[in-house]
């Protein structure tokens, strides 16, 4: 496995800004064609259940490729990866800029949504290029670029269709990808992280059914009926290949998603946390422009057009952003689940002062600003806690599946309240003021929900905890990685546990507690590359990223009867 060092401090900065306006860039698809959704079946002759493909074609798409290019990154390069992405968004955008009817701009929609894995990608570059002490603020501002182009995409693409020919969002969204695309060619440096193995094609078609059949299932059931025979249908179908396709998963020597990676406790919580945070996220743009654009004579609309609408949720946006390097800071100082908890509680207290006060312009922007606020710390977090918890040459496909988890949130959040905002409506047909507050309230239940959920992640402990290995030097610096090391779910006690640096050194070792817990203090100096763990006759290692203070649960496997290892586990090395 090769290892890359860390980029220089003058590179650092002149690469990160591309890949946060990478991230930006994709993220504008998901709101551009929002304020032609309504218009869409005049401009193209088609009914609206047929338009509204336009809007699912992208989301199947972005659910589909995300965690597939998460994988080939790790195995062919994650910057490749990257600019094949860019050039979809591209085709795609100049697809839709040429068409005149539906099924080609159905199609450039759908390749628009393969560029999503943009964002997770740029996560795990950074982490294989940056110095240790940019890393936090860095992944932070690109994780925060997911709500910071849906916030600006809104008003950026109300103020075109208002003033120009529909098709001037696409031939701007693909000039602003060629521009992102020349940056990544010039600026962003290539990771030597590689993963190795084979594509795993069969996961990758069975991941790929099963997503498709629930997310059709959850964007389309409001329309063909909850309790329809095809909604119903689709919801079985999404279950079974789900469970078919965690089967062959967890027995292929090189799976498309390592589960046994992803049920490690820190991983498997961050991920149920990222659900709920992007269900809470959403419903503020499902609720907020509608109560802006209804009539005043509702009694609770405000009566504004769609381009007011979108500037009230614009100082979100840019918030989303101020809070990066505020989320960096406080998880270096408290840790990145404390963080998380955090902007958890201020999305809920945001959502409290919406549905007590949305009477006025300047109530919902308050309330849009204090949300904002909470998603951007929660998001910068996120992408640490994944990254403390899963090997390094898994990077890639750990956050794109952590950015798979945000994306079923939101669609979860899009079915709930169109739901509810169907089904509450007043004489008019339009939705009640109840049914907003409701909506709201939702979304702050849905934060407080996701700070339980952080709550159950083991906080970062000090090394004290654990016991030395007899005749180990002295600790002498920092810690430089500490978990939970564990067996078949049982904590495996006094396992002894070891720090190796690149050109083959001790840096450093430990015997883990009786609860399994443990943490190596750095002994020697150099650049940390594996972690090695021997205990009952197992002796597996974990790749290191170099960088100290990574947080690491190790799930122990067992050599299988026969002297054949386990396919799933990493191969045995000595010290």
């Amino acid at each position: 496995m090769a290892v890359t060092s860390a980029a220089t401090p003058a590179r650092a900065p002149a690469f990160v800004p591309v890949l946060a306006l990478a991230g930006i860039t994709v993220s504008l698809q998901q709101t551009l064609v929002v304020p032609l959704v309504p218009q869409f079946p005049r401009l193209l002759g088609a009914p609206p259940a047929d338009t509204a493909w336009i809007v699912t074609a992208t989301l199947l798409t972005a659910a589909v490729a995300v965690p597939i290019v998460g994988r080939l990154a790790d195995m062919v390069g994650k910057r490749r990866m990257l600019l094949v992405c860019l050039a979809m968004l591209i085709a795609g955008s100049v697809v839709a800029a040429l068409s005149t009817s539906l099924v080609p701009l159905v199609v450039g929609r759908a390749l628009q949504g393969l560029a999503t894995g943009v964002i997770p990608l740029g996560i795990s570059l950074m982490r294989d290029e940056l110095p240790p002490e940019r890393l936090g603020s860095a992944t932070a501002l690109m994780s925060a670029s997911l709500g910071v182009g849906g916030a600006l995409g809104l008003p950026l693409a109300a103020l075109i269709a208002q003033t120009s020919d529909w098709h001037v969002l696409f031939w701007a969204a693909g000039g602003l990808g060629v521009v992102v695309l020349v940056g990544v060619v010039v600026l962003v440096p290539e990771s030597a992280q590689r993963a190795g193995g084979r594509f795993d094609l069969v996961g990758a078609v069975g991941l790929a059914v099963a997503l498709v059949c629930l997310l059709l299932a959850v964007s389309k059931g409001g329309t063909w009926g909850w309790g329809s025979a095809t909604t119903v249908s689709l919801f079985v179908a999404a279950a079974v290949v789900l469970l078919a396709w965690a089967w062959w998963e967890l027995r292929t020597r090189r799976p498309l998603v390592d589960l046994r990676v992803s049920r490690r406790r820190q991983v498997l919580l961050t991920n149920t946390a990222s659900i709920v945070m992007g269900f809470s996220m959403f419903a503020m743009s499902l609720v907020y422009p509608q109560l802006l654009q209804l009539p005043v004579a509702t009694g609770y609309g405000l009566g504004q057009s769609i381009l007011v609408a979108g500037l009230v949720l614009a100082p979100g946006g840019l918030c989303m952003m101020a809070m990066s390097p505020v989320s960096a800071r406080i998880s270096a100082a408290s840790g990145p689940r404390t963080t998380l908890m955090l902007g958890a509680l201020v999305v809920a207290v945001g959502y409290g002062v919406g549905a007590a006060f949305h009477g006025s312009v300047g109530e919902l922007v308050i309330s849009s600003i204090v949300i904002a606020c909470g998603i951007g710390l929660g998001y910068g977090a996120m992408p640490s806690l994944i990254m403390a918890a899963v090997p390094v040459e898994q990077t890639a496909a750990a956050n794109s599946l952590n950015n798979l988890m945000r994306a079923l949130g939101t669609s979860f959040a899009s079915a709930v309240a169109g739901v509810l905002l169907a089904s509450l409506v007043t004489a008019a047909g339009v939705p009640t003021e109840g049914a907003f507050v409701l909506v709201m309230l939702l979304g702050a239940g849905a934060a407080v929900v996701a700070v339980a959920i952080v709550a159950a992640i083991p906080p970062q402990r000090p090394g004290a905890r654990t016991t030395a290995v007899a005749g180990a030097p002295e600790p002498t610096g920092p810690a430089l990685v500490r978990g939970t090391v564990r067996h078949r779910d049982a904590p495996a006690a006094g396992a002894v546990l070891t720090v190796v640096s690149t050109d083959g050194h001790q840096l450093g070792t430990v015997r883990a507690a009786e609860d399994g817990t443990f943490a190596v203090a750095r002994t020697g100096a150099g650049r940390a590359h594996l972690l090695v763990v021997q205990w009952s006759g197992i002796a597996q290692a974990e790749p290191l990223s170099g960088t100290d203070g990574v947080e690491r649960d190790v799930d122990l496997v067992a050599p299988e009867r026969g002297g054949r290892p386990d396919d799933a586990a990493p191969a045995p090395v000595g010290v």
